[in-house]
């Protein structure tokens, strides 16, 4: 992180040493120029990953970056709900009367071992709250958010005399845990820094450089962790007639939950269930006492949710009941309520506006159509229930020719939460910084 900061100490000139023509230049004049810089910037961030609630050097770095580009900031804003205090950075840059916009990146890396072979790759090792050493990665493209965001906040300092209004640029932790976000807003983030008339952000997707994609509406899923303990009596492997073995419960409650979305959420509504985790027993001739489940759920409606959440419950009492365990021994159902990320819902009228300025600046054929996916982000709870219109859009990542490759023969692209994913930064880049500084331009008016 040291040579990465050292070597963009100076790239950057401070605004009222700005020459006359910077002040008249373009989105892609300016981008072009500094495009090399922020490639080897992007390439030290992902070779010096860290885990969520541990971008002690991300974030350090992040906020001397923005320092230089002009932007007043504010360093380690946010609150776990442990009480231990967040990475979260805030830069901002005043310009005048007009709106204020929210521009996000996340920081945070995942415990994967890159297997990607670039030369850059990461090689760094820690500890998981587990306390188990494992390898850090990018693998979900965060070092491109915050590369974005530091091409951005350049941008907009040089293009000052183009916009007018508040730029309010987010360094958020731990989305990958999915807390940075209420982390922040927990910690008066809008009482403190004022708060956005709208907020937008990016993220890269395994659909090919160069090209971005709004989705209006529902964007990203809600997700929910429960954990179920499975409760029974213990006994000998040899005399099951004598305990209540919850290691067969498990395994009917997993059967009998598919059934709570075909048979209780309607067929138009998203919604899944999943069985991740189950740990119970110490020997094989040994009955235990209980079994634990953790499960995630995913749905785009708070109805929805509610269904699910209360056919979780429902099913493992059932279940337990129909085995003979008694009332003292009921399963323990616990929903996760620090582990919630509401649903992406991107602000339609918003989503119409940016999609439309994409299509002009970069080019009709640059913009392309998703789905929903029912993956999940916090980047909702800036939109501080409702108050806040808000978009996620995403960008692409991946090698065109490659992906191309991969279309051809059937087989897909790494995704993200690879251990092999490996985006292609130049293109990814400058199609990043181009969009979300046009973006940042259009708005601030």
């Amino acid at each position: 992180m040291k040579r990465c900061a050292a070597l963009l100490g100076g790239c950057v000139l401070s605004v009222s040493a700005m020459p006359q023509t910077a002040m008249t230049q373009t989105v892609p004049s300016f981008v072009d120029r500094e495009l090399s810089g922020l490639v080897a910037t992007y390439k030290d961030l992902h070779a010096a990953p860290e885990l969520s609630h541990h971008e002690e050097k991300t974030s350090a770095f992040l906020a001397a970056e923005l320092r230089k580009a002009g932007y007043t900031v504010t360093e380690h804003v946010g609150h776990y709900a442990d009480g231990s205090q967040a990475y979260g950075v805030v830069g901002i840059l005043k310009n005048g009367s007009g709106p204020t916009l929210l521009i996000r990146a996340d920081m945070d890396a995942l415990p994967v071992t890159e297997d990607t072979g670039l030369p850059y790759a990461s090689k760094v090792r820690s500890k998981n709250p587990a306390g188990q050493d494992v390898g850090v990665m990018h693998a979900c493209g965060h070092d491109i958010h915050i590369t974005t965001l530091i091409g951005v906040a350049r941008a907009m300092a040089a293009l000052k005399s183009q916009w007018h209004g508040t730029l309010t640029l987010i360094g958020q932790p731990s989305e990958e845990t999915i807390d940075g976000a209420r982390a922040m807003m927990s910690d008066h983030l809008y009482q403190r820094f004022g708060k956005p008339d709208m907020a937008i952000a990016l993220h890269d997707s395994p659909f090919p450089a160069g090209l971005v994609a709004v989705v209006p509406g529902p964007a990203l899923a809600s997700s929910t962790s429960i954990d179920v303990i499975m409760r029974g009596i213990g006994s000998h492997g040899s005399a099951p007639e004598q305990g209540k073995d919850p290691i067969v419960m498990a395994g009917e409650f997993i059967t009998q939950l598919q059934t709570v979305v075909s048979r209780s959420v309607p067929p138009q509504q998203p919604a899944v269930v999943t069985v991740g985790q189950i740990h119970g027993g110490t020997k094989r001739n040994i009955i235990p006492d209980e079994v634990k489940l953790e499960l995630t759920t995913r749905s785009y409606s708070e109805p929805v949710r509610q269904t699910i959440i209360e056919g979780v419950r429902r099913t493992a009492r059932g279940v337990a009941i129909a085995a003979g365990v008694p009332d003292d021994r009921m399963p323990i159902v616990t929903v996760l309520d620090n582990e919630f990320a509401p649903a992406t819902i991107n602000d339609p009228a918003l989503s119409a506006r940016l999609e439309k300025l994409f299509a002009q600046k970069l080019g009709a054929d640059h913009v392309i159509q998703v789905k929903p996916i029912m993956g999940s982000e916090d980047f909702g709870y800036f939109g501080d229930d409702g108050k806040v219109p808000y978009v996620i859009f995403w960008l692409g990542a991946d090698d065109p020719q490659q992906f191309a490759e991969h279309q051809k023969s059937s087989t897909p692209m790494p995704a993200l939460h690879s251990a092999h994913f490996a985006p292609l930064p130049e293109p990814a880049l400058k199609t990043g910084i181009t969009a979300m500084t046009d973006a940042a331009l259009d708005l601030l008016q």
